[in-house]
């Protein structure tokens, strides 16, 4: 599979190419200004690619009143068949389904976790495949290893959509219906202008990937990957990429720790590290605060809990790139509805990235998550904006 190709134009650009806002220096009302708000994409153009299909956004992808009511008497059964569950992505990707799906009448018969183990997703799938679902939504565990158990699915009958990446060899509207994916060049890019205002713009940093990106397996975060190192190196010329290092998983947090923490003792002047996503960033965490750098800047993408509550605490992160997980697993659940219709539906399906800092995180939770931010983060800003009023006064 081919990684996606982005052209993006960031609105933030023009507001931190000088590198001084926002900073940490900067006042709640500089940076207000300076960063984008939540409801406002990160990309105002983009132009991407994946297997030669352009990307229609998610907005695009609807049914009617009149195809949902045949859906609902077709009395259709699904599964999930995740890579790993248990965090914040996952929860609400298996939410946003589950709750299009109820509205469809479509019965969700098995949610699967593979552990990232590629020999139990396909395990997993197998299982599945026994009790006859009519559609299956999966993330592969490697899109190589997993292949041949897709396609067996996809000669069965079964509909397949995919989150975020497609299996080696499998054909758009022959083998699968489509792949949903977040602007993850954007996100990326997002992370990067966020650790820039963070860094007053100059710097040493470091960069913790996922080796899978090497072999191209896995087009999302090397996406993110590049969007981020292209933005700090074309937008920011004073912030210097000192080292970077993969990890492998499945224990992405510890991995991350571990490569963090040989990267502040290789580079007592590093500044800051970017963290692929939000759990091995929770690593990342770990190693700062055991090592005592306090200042270290951390920037990641996925709004995860943890890594928000690290940030309204005034931590060691200082802004996420955030994905569109409830509204992915929607996207999925309707495009399943287009293969039951025999509706054709788009080949690659993209919703916008998202920049988070503390002071649009809980309009961000909201739209990343369909629901309130947990009560523990609204608290901590409920504190912290008690303590700003009674020092002003």
């Amino acid at each position: 599979m081919k990684s996606i190709v982005l052209f993006v134009v960031f609105p933030i650009f023009g507001l931190l190419q000088s590198g001084c806002s926002p900073n940490p220096r900067a006042s709640p009302t500089d940076r207000n200004q300076a960063m984008p708000s939540a409801t406002e994409p990160i990309s105002n153009t983009a132009q991407l690619s994946r297997n030669s299909y352009s990307p229609t956004a998610a907005s695009d992808v609807n049914l009617t009143d009149e195809e949902l009511l045949r859906i609902r008497g077709m009395h259709a059964r699904a599964a999930i068949a995740l890579h790993y569950s248990g965090n914040d992505w996952s929860n609400a990707q298996v939410e946003g389904l589950k709750t299009q799906f109820q509205e469809m009448g479509i019965a969700v018969i098995a949610v699967t976790d593979s552990g990232f183990k590629p020999e139990q997703q396909v395990s997993d799938l197998e299982t599945v495949l026994a009790k006859k679902p009519n559609i299956i939504v999966s993330i592969p565990t490697d899109p190589v290893a997993t292949a041949g158990i897709y396609k067996k699915i996809a000669e069965s009958g079964v509909k397949l959509v995919f989150m975020d990446n497609v299996p080696q060899g499998l054909i758009p509207r022959k083998d699968y219906v489509s792949v949903v994916s977040a602007d993850n060049f954007g996100n990326g890019a997002a992370a990067a202008a966020l650790m820039a205002g963070a860094l007053g713009g100059r710097g040493n940093i470091g960069i913790i990937y996922n080796i899978g990106i090497i072999a191209a397996d896995f087009p999302v975060t090397r996406e993110r990957y590049d969007g981020f190192k292209k933005t700090i190196t074309n937008r920011f010329p004073q912030i210097h990429i000192i080292a970077e290092q993969g990890i492998g998983g499945p224990d992405f947090s510890a991995d991350a720790e571990r490569v963090a923490s040989s990267m502040i003792t290789s580079h007592r002047d590093i500044n800051g590290i970017w963290a692929v996503w939000d759990v091995p960033a929770e690593g990342v965490i770990a190693a700062a605060r055991t090592m005592g750098r306090e200042k270290l800047v951390i920037t990641t993408c996925d709004l995860g809990e943890n890594v928000a509550l690290d940030m309204v605490r005034g931590g060691f992160i200082k802004g996420i790139g955030a994905q569109r997980p409830f509204d992915q697993g929607v996207t999925e659940a309707l495009l399943a509805g287009y293969a039951l219709l025999g509706k054709v539906a788009p080949v690659y399906v993209v919703l916008p990235a998202l920049p988070v800092t503390s002071d649009n995180v809980l309009e961000a939770w909201r739209l990343v998550y369909h629901k309130d931010a947990p009560a523990n983060l609204r608290n901590i800003l409920r504190v912290a904006a008690r303590t700003r009023i009674g020092e002003s006064q």
